[in-house]
């Protein structure tokens, strides 16, 4: 009980000297309490102030597809991977590029694991099925790469009555569907990029490969014995997809590439790559 007692007075003791201590230091002190409750008033406002940490806008390509998009080291570039940052400054948002296979650009982007996908992609009623496009921001064009010494002299050739002519394409294109439809599937050998297609028609396990333009002249610049027919295999429109229904990001995207083709922007990155 005396221990209890001895306990009791020591904590009142200690309570006293905090206070009187408290009362001590009010006097010269309160200007040193106003002083710091405005510095941290003034911290929270410059934390306030700060700028919020930008949105990262995603965007699913396959880059083996040069002019539009390619690896320079680690890093991807290209036409497309120029516009589309373009279009993300224009947002005000972090662009993300994310490599892939082609034919799961519109699966990720239905996901949602990316927000839209760009990699030279045509504009066609079965993709439209499945996603949105944007506005059209360049034109393309389906090329027929054959060897130098080929007897196909023209498109006219692989359509042309009792003809056994095989195709290589990159699967999931449009060069893909075109081929498909028009040869039938026992007369196209589907490849994961172009290279790898122009690598088997000059192996000869295929007589031809159909692909976009501009890839096209890479691949010939690349690979002596090749050319391309000037006969042009289709023409098409190039647009950003998004998931169907994502009307909010579809406008977004679709107003900043109508102010980036109004101001030249999107010409230049295009003249930068295609002379």
């Amino acid at each position: 009980m005396k221990k209890l007692l001895t306990m009791a007075l020591a904590l009142v003791l200690v309570l006293s000297c905090v206070t009187v201590f408290a009362s001590c230091t009010g006097g010269n002190g309160d200007e040193k309490g106003t002083t710091a409750d405005t510095n941290a008033a003034t911290d929270t406002t410059q934390d306030t102030d700060a700028p919020a940490e930008k949105k990262v806008l995603k965007m699913a390509t396959n880059a083996y597809f040069k002019p539009y998009e390619y690896y320079e080291g680690e890093k991807i570039i290209g036409i497309d991977a120029e516009i589309a940052q373009a279009i993300a400054d224009k947002l005000g948002m972090t662009l993300e590029i994310v490599d892939m296979e082609f034919d799961t650009i519109i699966t990720a982007v239905n996901a949602g694991s990316v927000d839209f996908g760009m990699a030279g992609m045509t504009v066609t009623e079965d993709r439209l099925k499945e996603v949105d496009f944007t506005v059209s921001y360049a034109k393309g064009v389906q090329a027929i790469i054959v060897k130098e010494d080929s007897p196909i002299t023209s498109d006219s050739d692989l359509f042309a009555e009792g003809a056994t002519w095989k195709a290589g394409v990159q699967q999931g294109t449009t060069g893909d569907t075109y081929a498909s439809d028009d040869l039938g599937e026992d007369r196209v050998t589907r490849y994961n990029n172009g290279n790898n297609a122009v690598l088997a028609l000059l192996g000869g396990s295929v007589d031809c490969v159909i692909i976009d333009n501009e890839p096209a002249k890479a691949l010939v610049a690349a690979n002596e014995g090749l050319k391309i027919l000037e006969t042009p295999y289709a023409d098409e429109d190039y647009a950003i997809c998004v998931k169907k229904g994502n009307t909010e990001l579809l406008e977004q995207i679709n107003n900043a590439i109508v102010e980036l083709i109004g101001d030249g922007t999107i010409d230049s990155i295009i003249a930068k790559y295609i002379k």
